[in-house]
């Protein structure tokens, strides 16, 4: 036999021999089902416009300094006697109505950045507008959890990685399609082990192994966990809605994933506003609904927390482009059946006294993270965040 080809089979057999110990644990982890709680993100990309979303009907100001783009009170879903939330989202008024949403206005940090890359950093990172870090805090909580070998305790829905969920030590996966991810992963790991094979024969390579080998076994173990349940739930034929189909279908069928993160991009609405947001905003509320009534079905609704967030708003007034340009603090949505306090939770932006044309923000976004740190995820804020905030009482 020619050296290359019984590198080449080699590979594929230790492809399957190395993977025993790992696919066992795999296999024990199928027969078991997750009843902790979950952690949904759902990132908002480009910076959407709170003020449009849930917005200050009430407010005089709001109308004068948006003549062309400002949501009329008549349309309006009102929440209360000053805020109501945009027309789109008529499924979120359902939600508030139960007691399963909670709105928090004015959400930002000191010194903000209105660069749409270095902003959602901060965001990602948890770090103050002067600090550069390199991994974010839901990577940082991985790393606060300790040897987990279990690398589906947290995914993403996308192509790519977050830095939200890059930790110094571990790292989320990311998942798109459990299918393709799983071919994927089995036929690289063969190609990678006949390449190094074939350039370093005699190095140790068991590192490189055991990281890939867990690599294919997770893949694994989503790909076959993930088949348990299937949905009759109809949800929207967009990407959006397809990601909130896959979480949902992880959620109910027992995965032992305790932290979700998905996109819905499009929010740079510099030019023509009104129609842009809403469609992205239905977008939304659709997949959401969606979402709460799959986990229902399966009486994951409870167990699970979902955080809306951007990486800023925009600025208070309307440009000449009957748009808005990036601005500063932005309301946040966290929904779940387990909220402690639902409804407002604080007053609505202050729009008179501004910076430079900018919402003041009034709530820092780590007592964000760290309330959902400490009171949902029961972890220890200090070792992800590098200061102490203070908590909010809603989970």
């Amino acid at each position: 036999m020619k050296r290359r080809n019984f590198l080449k089979r080699s590979a594929y057999v230790t492809a399957g021999t190395l993977l025993v110990p790992e696919f066992i644990k795999a296999a024990q982890a199928l027969n078991a089902s997750y009843e902790g709680r979950r952690l949904v993100i759902i990132q908002f990309s480009g910076g959407n416009d709170g003020l449009n979303t849930v917005i200050p009907y009430h407010n005089d100001v709001y109308y004068q300094v948006r003549p062309q783009i400002a949501i009329g009170a008549d349309k309006v879903l009102k929440l209360n006697d000053e805020m109501g939330l945009h027309p789109a989202l008529k499924s979120l008024q359902k939600l508030y109505d139960q007691g399963d949403l909670s709105i928090v206005n004015s959400v930002g940090y000191p010194n903000p950045d209105r660069s749409h890359f270095r902003s959602m950093d901060i965001w990602h990172t948890a770090s103050g507008a002067n600090e550069y870090l390199t991994n974010g805090w839901l990577g940082r909580y991985l790393d606060s959890q300790g040897n987990n070998e279990k690398l589906w305790q947290a995914v993403e829905v996308d192509e790519s990685l977050s830095l939200a969920m890059k930790g110094a030590e571990r790292k989320a996966l990311t998942v798109s399609d459990p299918g393709k991810l799983y071919r994927t992963t089995r036929g690289l790991f063969a190609e990678q082990y006949e390449a190094q094979a074939h350039q370093h024969e005699h190095e140790n390579l068991g590192y490189l192994y055991k990281t890939m080998a867990e690599t294919v076994n997770s893949a694994a173990y989503i790909y076959e966990k993930s088949k348990v349940y299937q949905t009759k739930v109809s949800y929207p034929n967009n990407a959006f809605g397809r990601d909130l189909k896959q979480i949902a279908q992880m959620i109910n069928s027992g995965i032992e994933t305790e932290v979700y993160y998905v996109s819905l991009n499009g929010f740079d609405t510099h030019a023509g506003q009104l129609g842009r947001q809403a469609g992205l905003l239905k977008q939304y509320a659709e997949g959401v609904e969606a979402f709460v009534k799959d986990l229902r079905v399966k009486g994951n609704w409870d167990n699970t927390l979902v955080m809306t967030f951007s990486e800023f708003g925009r600025r208070v007034a309307q440009n000449a482009s009957r748009g808005t340009d990036h601005g500063t603090a932005n309301n946040v949505m966290l929904m779940g059946g387990k909220l402690k306090k639902a409804g407002i939770y604080n007053a609505a932006p202050n729009l008179t006294t501004l910076d430079k044309g900018d919402l003041i923000y009034q709530v820092d976004f780590r007592q964000i993270y760290s309330t959902i740190l400490q009171n949902w995820l029961e972890a220890d804020p200090s070792k992800v965040l590098s200061e102490s905030f203070e908590s909010l009482k809603i989970v």
